[in-house]
């Protein structure tokens, strides 16, 4: 108990000392932001801050803070540190960089924010690769929530994914402030109440949270790097949160308002995330029997059952719906986030219902397809594309640091934990199943040569650049 207590002390502090160091690197102003400067009333729509928040914490909070954290409980309280020092360091950093970076360039995505600062290969490989990783992800919040409603109701899980698509239809075409905007509060509400109800049922239910130890304890043996820093990617970093955070960035009214929205929102994925990392651990015993019950339950079962036991009928209901909640509204968020790439690309205006409509819809029938594939198959892809999108985000806002930022020296803000992620993604596509099976004895050498690779390429821009730029 006194890890978690612990964890959850520093992910605050962590926020109220860390987060103002980012954003001095990033040194807001008084500009317009999108929101006013553009206000086309479909996607830059001014937002009220603490609405901004809730729907920046719902697009971001899918089942990544859930499912991968009580999968990454598999490998011991160790998973505590990852989750608490990926999202100070690394993860929130993150989110505020891009939804800065994005509002300073009228709400662009990352794909187009890669080809301004990495160049036009990098923004067409970024496009393809964003679209790839949305629609992956919308796919894994239908399949997700489908199951989990399908056990509390007697619709087959073919029935949910329907309606969870038809949903995902209006939330991708109507203007954000319209259905997204009027609902995500209220869901914002659900999610924060189911997660202090499973904290008060791990804490006073008499179950025991083990304390902090660096063993793994995984029972299949699966090294913790880097299959630990894959598999809780939300809770700690996430890439998909960098083709969120634009959307919000179109929505903000003033810069000074994304340190508490964007980085704020991340710290507060993470409390949930942590939350269920304790949960999963702490209701099952040991990581054998949590495991197991993945296994046999899948990850939707795992989650209810511990629910309902924790909490009973009324309680349970409650965090079950909160669970439900989390995937769908990422998933809606992010075929709206691919609608916009593709608009990008085509120059399509959006503005006109028929041109949203003949980009929405061929995206979602993609969805409808994937989500005939194996659940555990998709997550794995996305988990590893994921990840992967964290590290060239970073290394896009650490570009944009060198090339305009006030401070030269901060720009090691995003370059470590950029080195950090490129060292996770390389090492685990080679070594995991569904990369290229390589030995670790390979595979960990390639990694951290990699990652010294691209920190050697910034070093010698950050001597190159003498003078940052106005941005």
């Amino acid at each position: 108990m006194i890890s978690l207590i612990i964890a959850l002390a520093v992910l605050l502090l962590g926020y109220l000392v860390y987060s103002r160091v980012a954003e001095k690197v990033f040194a807001p102003d008084d500009r317009q932001t999108p929101a006013i400067a553009i206000n086309d009333g479909v996607d830059c729509v001014p937002m009220k801050p603490w609405r901004a928040f809730l729907v920046q914490l719902l697009n971001i909070a899918g089942t990544g803070p859930i499912f991968g954290a009580i999968m990454g409980a598999c490998f011991g309280p160790v998973v505590f540190l990852w989750i608490v020092f990926g999202s100070i360091l690394g993860g929130a950093v993150h989110d505020f960089m891009s939804g800065m970076i994005s509002s300073r360039h009228g709400g662009s995505s990352i794909a187009e924010m890669s080809g301004i600062y990495l160049g036009n290969a990098a923004r067409w490989g970024m496009r393809i690769f964003s679209i790839i990783l949305l629609v992956l992800t919308g796919t894994v919040f239908v399949n997700s929530p489908a199951a989990l409603i399908s056990q509390l109701t007697s619709m087959n899980e073919t029935f949910w994914i329907v309606v969870i698509l038809l949903y995902y239809v209006l939330a991708t075409l109507l203007p954000i402030d319209k259905l997204i905007g009027k609902l995500y509060p209220i869901f914002g509400v659900i999610l924060i109440v189911m997660a202090v109800s499973v904290l008060g049922g791990t804490l006073f239910g008499g179950y025991k949270i083990p304390e902090l130890t660096l063993q793994n304890l995984h029972p299949q043996g699966l090294p913790i790097w880097p299959y630990m820093f894959i598999t809780v990617a939300c809770g700690a970093i996430s890439g998909f949160h960098a083709t969120q955070s634009p959307m919000i960035a179109k929505c903000i009214t003033s810069e000074k308002q994304g340190r508490s929205i964007f980085y704020g929102a991340m710290i507060a994925e993470s409390v949930i995330a942590l939350i269920w990392a304790a949960a999963g651990v702490a209701f099952y015993g040991t990581t054998q029997m949590l495991n197991e019950a993945i296994t046999n339950l899948g990850q939707s079962g795992t989650v209810y059952e511990i629910s309902r036991t924790m909490l009973g009928t009324v309680g349970g209901i409650l965090a079950v719906i909160g669970v439900v909640v989390c995937p769908i509204t990422s998933g809606d968020t992010a075929f709206r986030s691919a609608r916009l790439i593709v608009a990008e690309i085509t120059n399509l205006d959006q503005k006109k219902i028929r041109n949203r409509l003949i980009i929405t819809l061929p995206l979602l029938a993609v969805g409808a397809i994937l989500t005939q594939l194996d659940f555990n198959v998709l997550w794995r892809y996305f988990s590893w594309s994921n990840q992967t999108l964290a590290m060239i985000s970073l290394w896009v806002a650490t570009a944009y640091l060198l090339k305009t930022g006030t401070v030269k020296f901060g720009t090691l803000v995003t370059a470590l934990p950029a080195t950090f992620m490129s060292a996770v993604s390389l090492t685990y596509i080679l070594m995991a199943k569904e990369g290229f099976s390589l030995s670790s004895s390979i595979a960990y050498p390639a990694g951290i040569a990699f990652a010294a690779a691209l920190f050697g390429v910034y070093v010698y821009m950050y001597h190159k650049i003498k003078k940052p730029l106005n941005a």
